[in-house]
This record gives C-alpha cells, structure tokens and sequence, in this order.
C-alpha cells in the first residue's frame, strides 16, 4: 500500500505499531542491499560511520535538538543506564505507576537511588521532593500522554531533573522536549527502524550528570584514532555515551528518520488518533486522544479476525500508525461484533 508518499508492505490488520513498527520500502531495501554488501565481502566498517550521522541528525531533527547532543545505541535500557547509574546515593527518582521496565528498572538496579512510583495523573503533583523524574511521554501499556507542560513547570520549580521516554511517542507525535534533561527513544517501533537502533538525547548541561556506562572505542573523540591504548578519551560532546553501532540498524534509521523528518508530524498524529478515536466511538467509548487502544477483549477472537496485537497488562493493544485505515477499524470492529 502507499501511504503518506511512500510503500508499505502492510497486510490489512496489522495493528502491532506498539511493538514492532513495519518500514517503508526504502527502509528495508537499504538494509537489504547492505545485507547483500556483506554476503558478498564488499562491505567496510567505515562506510557505516555517515549512516550513523545520518541517523543521529534524524533523530536530532524530530526533537530539535542539536545532533552533537545526541549519542546512539542499541536499545533503550542501555541508554538510560547511562544517566541512572550517574546517580549518587540518596537521590530520589520519581516514577510514573505501571510505566515500562526499560524506564525504572536501570534506576532501580542502582542501590543507592529511591524510586517512587505514582499514578502517571498525579505526576505533576508529587515532583517536589523528588531529584529527578522518569517518564515515558506515552504510556506502552495503554497510550496514555504524560502531562508535560506540566511536568515540566513542577520540575523547574522543584529543581529536579527529567528524563522522557518518547519510545512510543517519536515518529507520530510531535514533541516539544528539548528542554527536558535526557530523551530517549527505540527506533523500532514507531520510528519504523530496524530493533538495535535507539538515541539519548543530552542537554548540554546534563552530560556531566551522565556516565559513559559502557565507554567503547566508537565513544572516543575520533573513534578511528582511538582504536588502542589508554588514556581514555571520551568525545567531548554527547557521542561520549554511544555504543559501538549495529550497523544493518544504523542504516535502516538513517532512511527512516529521514523520512520521518519530512512528514508534517501534527498530520500524521492527527490520522493515528482519528483512527483510534473513531474505533472507540464505534465502541461506545470515550476518545482518548493517543495512537494506542487498550480493550477488554479476547485476542484469541482479534487473532482469528486477522489482527495483529499485542497483549499488554492484562488487555488487547492496539496501535494506528501512518499505514493503517479505515478498514483496519471495521475489521476490530467486525471481530468483536
């Protein structure tokens, strides 16, 4: 099918955005050529070092940040990990309740840090007090949209710090977040990128309040000069917290967000939650207002109907990107009749 100037090779149903994010042909004929280069020994570790810029400038772009201020790795979790183990004792972190692990569980694991988990309404309210907060922008269990005009008053007036998740947020949502500490994402969902491929954006004044947990040679300031040998030499600016990158993902991203980049993001939030507020209305529900549903429904029933979706938190989710339409909604609408 086409959608929003591009081809996808997307089978009526697939509403499983949330979990894996489908690409545009682009996408995968750049990785499959890559693919190709290595099956046949013409591929060079070097040649990957533009797509990786071309990625981070992507991803850059759909925060608007600066791309020296953002560092690339390979999932979520490792990112964080980055600004949770750079925590001393006794700081105490803010959380919204039921958010996903890859939030929580690297501040958690750190055994001098107090996480403190909160209804995600009342987030706003329960700052003061609190060092830091850790929030994803859109909730994976049941796309709830964290408050962040908000959540960012109340932590300027705390003085605490704020990392977002926008893993399920970037790629459909517009974002206005430069001004939180650290923004991480995944690329594989909805920024439709190969899995291995995720970004943390670093505020300037954040990255000494950010360890380079996993300090590699691709981190050094000329990765190709820093090979062998000590003394660590970590980049000067926000690439001292990449990881060494999975090259196939880097390239995937690099044509993804790039795309992503040139789409009108309001046009496409404006598509994905038409789509899920018109299944809800449909429903007898309330709208929402987010790209995510979460019903009580047997997914037994959806898997016989020819939809693709996911079980989270005890229900059936389901997710409307740029490739899905109306006959997606009939076909929810038809399996649960």
């Amino acid at each position: 099918m086409r959608a929003f100037g591009t081809d996808f090779a997307v089978p009526s149903g697939y509403l499983n955005t949330p979990s894996v994010g489908i690409p545009p042909a682009p996408v995968a004929d750049a990785v499959a050529e890559s693919v190709e280069r290595w099956r046949t020994g013409a591929i060079r570790p070097a040649e990957f070092d533009p797509w990786v810029a071309r990625a981070r400038a992507g991803f850059a772009r759909l925060l608007g940040v600066d791309p020296a201020d953002v560092a690339m790795g390979a999932s979520a979790s490792q990112l964080v990990a980055n600004v949770a183990a750079a925590l001393p004792a006794g700081t105490r972190v803010l959380a919204a309740e039921g958010d996903f692990t890859s939030v929580t569980f690297p501040f958690a694991a750190n055994p001098g840090v107090t996480v403190t988990e909160v209804p995600l309404d009342l987030l706003p309210s329960r700052v003061d007090g609190h060092d830091a907060v850790a929030v994803s922008v859109v909730q994976s269990a049941d796309g709830r949209i964290a408050d962040l005009p908000a959540l960012r008053a109340a932590a300027e007036a705390a003085g605490a710090a704020v990392l977002l998740d926008a893993s399920q947020a970037a790629g459909w949502l517009p974002l206005d977040v430069a001004w939180a500490d650290w923004v991480v994402a995944a690329g594989y969902k909805w920024l439709l990128s190969p899995r291995g491929s995720a970004w943390l954006a670093v505020r300037p004044d954040a990255r000494e309040r950010t360890r380079a947990v996993a300090a590699n040679w691709y981190a050094g300031e000329d990765p190709w000069a820093t090979v062998y040998g000590l003394p660590l030499r970590l980049a000067a600016d926000a690439r001292a917290f990449d990881l060494s990158p999975v090259w196939l993902a880097q390239v995937g991203a690099a044509v993804a967000l790039e795309y992503l980049g040139g789409l009108d993001l309001a046009q496409v939030a404006a598509h994905n939650i038409g789509l899920a507020d018109a299944l809800l209305e449909k429903l007898g529900l309330p709208p929402r207002g987010t790209a995510i549903v979460s019903l009580e429904a047997d997914p037994g029933r959806a898997e016989a109907a020819g939809i693709v979706s996911s079980v989270r938190a005890g229900r059936l989710r389901v997710g409307f990107h740029l490739y899905n339409t109306a006959d997606d909604v009939e076909r929810v609408l038809r399996a649960f009749e």
